[in-house]
């Protein structure tokens, strides 16, 4: 294949491994998740390697798995990732700085000021992944008895990004005039105060930081409801979708942009990157033996805890050897339940095999040498089923280092892949335009 195609890359970093067991892999660093020390070397690896961006996913509870699974997972104490990023960023200075932040339990008030606050302090790198809380335990956290139905959580969220975006609009680019002379500080014509009353918030604003450098942070999205393909498509910039086939990628690159569209929105102003979980070998019998091993650590526990939570039931209960049998749909994600149920079928799988299969990692995998996996991610490139990937380590730092010094000067000499970073912001890297502040007009000039 020949073209001026360029991947995108993030790196999935919170659990630093998706991979139930990539805590016991041999020379891993097993509290990776909870080590401000060792996860300042991963963001500065991944700088090296010109990855867009660092993304951190989110849960605000412990996630719910019976305690026999639990006492196995290295999951269970991670930072809080806007505490974290800003500490990131004084060490960094071109990899976005990407968080999960949920609309089911935050104020957009509290979201817009974070974000505006960590694009400042990384000069421009900030990114938001819009989620809606999928974790049911989440409401017993929040003064609540139970989750927000699917529906409603999804009509909040898109009510949510219009508060945010609106208050990161408070004041024109050029409100704070700081004229020391004349003591004047800002200009109030230049500031908008946001008086939102709708169904679910009502936020007078303005915000008390200025405008972000970047206009507003990258809005990312992960979801593959119907629910969440439509957000998406109206006000997503990257799409962090879950892996399938190549196939399955297609359709989903050519539903969404096409959802975009339909509502005059420029289709590369988006970027699609699936989850991509990455073994590198010398060769690929090297590669295959690798993850064997890391899969024959994952502890039957942990395995039906994982099938449990993609189904949203107590899977314990099920005969280990015989096919899944029916369950009713729940409130937990959807896409993850389809995605589970889908996998059953496809391979014949017992309940023992697909638990497996989920507690280790079920989705999208190259596992190869680096032209292999270079190979694949091309073919993904230029047939349109994504715009590059979110690459999950299966381990660490043996896992990112693998990638970082041998696929990506494979993809680099293939010119996939870039080998200095575009510009300063997170948007210029991705290739995605600055957004026009909808209350201040960028002001035309006079000659036109």
């Amino acid at each position: 294949m020949s073209g001026s195609k360029q991947l995108r890359l993030g790196a999935f970093m919170r659990p630093i491994s998706i991979h139930t067991a990539a805590w016991r892999y041999p020379g891993a660093y097993a509290d990776a998740n909870f080590n401000y020390a060792h996860i300042k070397r991963f963001i500065q690896k991944l700088e090296v390697g010109k990855f867009d961006a660092f993304f951190m996913a989110d849960h605000l509870a412990v996630l719910n798995m019976p305690v026999d699974a639990l006492k196995r997972s290295a999951t269970v104490a991670s930072f809080d990732p806007l505490t974290l990023l800003p500490a990131l960023a004084a060490v960094t200075e071109h990899i976005g700085l990407i968080a999960t932040a949920s609309t089911t339990y935050n104020e957009p008030y509290h979201v817009a000021r974070k974000f505006a606050s960590l694009d400042h302090i990384s000069n421009g790198r900030a990114g938001w992944n819009l989620v809606t809380s999928a974790n049911p335990t989440e409401a017993l956290n929040f003064s609540r008895e139970e989750h927000l139905e699917h529906g409603e959580r999804y009509k909040r969220a898109r009510e949510f990004y219009d508060v945010v975006t609106g208050l990161w609009d408070s004041w024109a680019d050029d409100a704070f005039v700081r004229d020391v002379e004349n003591g004047v500080y800002s200009d109030p014509a230049r500031m908008h105060v946001l008086n939102h009353k709708g169904p679910e918030f009502q936020v007078r604003g303005p915000l008390n930081v200025g405008r972000p450098v970047q206009g507003w942070p990258v809005i990312v999205q992960a979801g593959a409801s119907e629910a969440g393909r439509q957000i998406a498509a109206e006000t997503a910039e990257a799409v962090f979708s879950g892996g399938g086939t190549l196939e399955d990628g297609r359709r989903f690159y050519a539903d969404v942009k096409g959802r975009m569209d339909k509502i005059g929105r420029n289709r590369d102003h988006m970027k699609i990157l699936p989850g991509a979980f990455v073994v590198v070998g010398d060769t690929v019998e090297e590669a295959k033996a690798k993850r064997a091993h890391l899969d024959s650590l994952v502890h039957y526990d942990s395995a039906i805890a994982s099938l449990s939570i993609a189904l949203g039931t107590d899977a314990s209960k099920f005969d280990p050897d015989g096919p899944l049998p029916e369950s009713p749909e729940s409130n937990a994600s959807k896409s993850g339940r389809e995605r589970a149920i889908a996998l059953a079928a496809r391979d014949g799988l017992t309940v023992r095999q697909l638990a497996q299969r989920l507690g280790g990692f079920a989705g999208l995998a190259f596992v190869g040498t680096p032209k292999t996996i270079a190979d694949q991610m091309e073919e993904w490139l230029y047939t349109e089923a994504s715009d590059g990937f979110n690459i999950m380590f299966p381990f660490l730092p043996a896992g990112l280092d693998d990638f970082v010094d041998k696929v990506i000067p494979e993809l680099q000499g293939r010119g996939l892949f870039r080998r200095e970073y575009e510009g300063k912001t997170l948007r210029e890297n991705l290739g995605l335009p600055r957004p026009e502040n909808q209350f201040f007009p960028a002001k035309k000039d006079a000659a036109e």
